[in-house]
C-alpha cells in the first residue's frame, strides 16, 4: 500500500539521522497516515480511506462529498490532458 495521502498528496520525504558525532545516515520521514471511515450520504455507505491528519482536517472543513468531487474532477482533467 502506498504511503501517500490521496487528499493532500503528502508522501515520504528523505533526510538524515544525525548523531552526536555528526555522522549522517539516510532516513525516511513518513506522513502521518490514518485509517478513517467516512459516511457517504449520497451512496448510503461508509468509505474507508487512508489519509493524513491534514486530510482529515480538510474533510472536516469542506465535507467528504465536496472533497471527493474535487478529486474526481482532478482525475477527469488529468485523463483528458494526457
Amino acid at each position: 500500500m502506498a504511503k501517500k495521502c490521496p487528499i493532500t498528496g503528502k508522501g515520504p520525504m528523505v533526510g538524515n539521522n544525525v548523531s552526536h558525532a555528526n555522522n549522517k545516515t539516510k532516513r525516511r520521514y513518513l506522513p502521518n497516515l490514518q485509517h478513517k471511515r467516512f459516511w457517504l450520504e449520497s451512496e448510503k455507505r461508509f468509505v474507508r480511506l487512508r489519509i493524513s491528519a491534514r486530510g482529515i482536517r480538510i474533510i472536516d472543513k469542506h465535507g467528504i462529498e465536496a472533497v471527493l468531487n474535487d478529486l474526481k474532477l482532478l482525475k477527469q482533467a488529468a485523463v483528458q490532458e494526457g
